[in-house]
């Protein structure tokens, strides 16, 4: 495989809780003001990702998988997840608050769905005064069965509401229950899954007059408790620049501001690059691209040498160990 920074088309998504920053902000092509979410790069069928530049451009990422397998992805990724693309990689803007939710582990989305379940991540890019996240239950007083209960008025009684800052990023492992709040513009790393089960959703209505469907049975059946969702050799290492480290994806924060050689002789994994701040140039093998705030790169698994260089971006690392 000829290693270079490979991008991909966006695959942008309309949602009822989306907004216009997608772009106004990151420079999507959205014609709407209630564009939810930028896929990345995807192998979720029906929003496979095709690549956008460079001698593979108008190829998915699956055909890039088929061609090159091990050289593309990586030795053990290959094993593991055959044609599978593994990850799930997406900008979000939310006007309006997301659904209250949860997702399915593995077991559970293999049995019902046939499907991975999804452990997540975000990190907050940018946020509006007072923006806030639900993680988690507000203490372990409130019973699983209060999620039945929820209401406009007591969401705050049952679930943990936590304002966010820039910079701040969240670990949400298959079943917590979670929501983004309004006005945060995120980064979001995930399993290949769209399995979501709505727990509440504002008692809004769509333009139908039409309230979307909550799954309080599988919710209730998904939720995990968070004193039991440490698992899949989670570590939080709040004294370096990792952000997220499990069985399922590690990310890392890089603050550069100058010219670097990154090193991924040893690393047997393809590498993304996510530009939460300021742009860079990367260069592999003599091609170079530049990507601004709000773009993605992915890095093939053969590659060795890679150079990245900017006065001043921070980039979302991503592998899978």
């Amino acid at each position: 495989m000829k290693a270079y920074p490979i991008k991909f088309e966006p695959i942008l998504q309309e949602k009822i809780w989306g907004g216009s920053k997608l772009r106004t902000v990151l420079n999507k092509k959205a014609i709407s003001d209630s564009t939810g979410e930028s896929w990345e790069i995807s192998g979720v069928q029906d929003n496979i990702s095709v690549v956008s530049n460079g001698m593979y451009k108008g190829l998915s990422i699956v055909d890039l998988i088929k061609n090159h397998k091990e050289q593309f992805v990586g030795m053990k990724n290959y094993r593991h997840f055959g044609n599978e693309f593994p990850l799930l990689i997406k900008y979000l803007d939310a006007r309006t608050n997301l659904s209250v939710q949860v997702h399915p582990d593995d077991q559970m989305a293999k049995a019902e769905h046939d499907s991975k379940g999804k452990t997540e991540m975000w990190y907050i890019m940018d946020h509006e005064e007072d923006a806030c996240v639900i993680n988690g239950f507000k203490d372990d007083k409130v019973t699983t069965s209060s999620l039945q209960e929820i209401t406009i008025n007591n969401v705050e009684e049952i679930l943990n509401t936590e304002k966010v800052s820039k910079g701040d990023s969240f670990f949400i492992p298959a079943g917590k229950v979670h929501a983004i709040g309004a006005g945060v513009l995120a980064a979001e790393i995930q399993q290949t899954s769209d399995i979501t089960y709505r727990v509440y959703d504002w008692d809004r209505v769509d333009n139908f007059g039409k309230e979307r469907e909550l799954h309080m049975d599988q919710s209730m059946r998904a939720v995990k408790r968070s004193n039991t969702t440490l698992s899949n050799n989670i570590e939080f290492q709040s004294d370096t620049n990792v952000l997220a480290d499990c069985t399922y994806f590690t990310s890392t924060i890089l603050d550069v501001d100058r010219a670097m050689q990154m090193d991924y002789t040893n690393k047997d994994s393809f590498v993304i690059y996510m530009c939460v701040e300021g742009s860079f140039e990367i260069t592999i093998n003599n091609h170079t691209e530049m990507i601004s705030v709000g773009e993605t790169v992915l890095i093939p698994a053969n590659s060795t040498n890679v150079s990245v260089d900017t006065e001043a971006a921070k980039i979302i690392e991503v592998y899978i160990k």
